[in-house]
């Protein structure tokens, strides 16, 4: 197991182990007689579930994303790692820039395969947009999962 895998199984079990706390003490909450307290019960009963949720999508987009950046390793399709880096291990921005371009045109290109668009959320995440990688990489596991039916 790696370093980052067993930090998350960590965190997940963290969190696994919080929001079962949260949801016992919500139980106690509306046995309680008073129906202002039997409220606020009922309304932590709910985060648990909110927390549990979010909990189970972002383990399965991991291992969706982990999935797809093997497949595409043995396709021989991943990007070079090639970027220079600065002393702190930052990728060089400018370069990350004309790597994204270059993958951007491969999804305007042709929008339709996986491959595509994983390489560009790859070159967002090294363009340090998290958030536009995580879109790119949820598009690429949808893409994959239309293209296995």
């Amino acid at each position: 197991m790696t370093r980052a895998r067993l930090g998350v199984a960590v965190m997940a079990l963290l969190l696994a182990l919080y929001l079962v706390v949260v949801a016992l003490y919500a139980v106690r909450l509306v046995g309680d007689p008073l129906p202002v307290v039997q409220a606020m019960g009922w309304a932590l009963i709910v985060l648990p579930l909110i927390g549990g949720w979010a909990l189970i999508a972002e383990i399965r987009f991991g291992f969706a994303a982990e999935r797809l950046a093997g497949l595409l390793e043995a396709e021989g399709g991943l990007p070079d790692d090639t970027l220079p880096a600065t002393a702190s291990g930052r990728l060089d921005r400018e370069r990350a820039d004309e790597l994204f371009l270059r993958f951007r045109a491969e999804v305007e290109a042709d929008e339709k395969p996986w491959q595509n668009w994983f390489r560009l959320a790859l070159a967002y995440d090294a363009a340090r947009d998290r958030r536009r990688a995580r879109w790119a990489t949820r598009e690429a596991i949808r893409r994959e999962r239309d293209s296995r039916r």
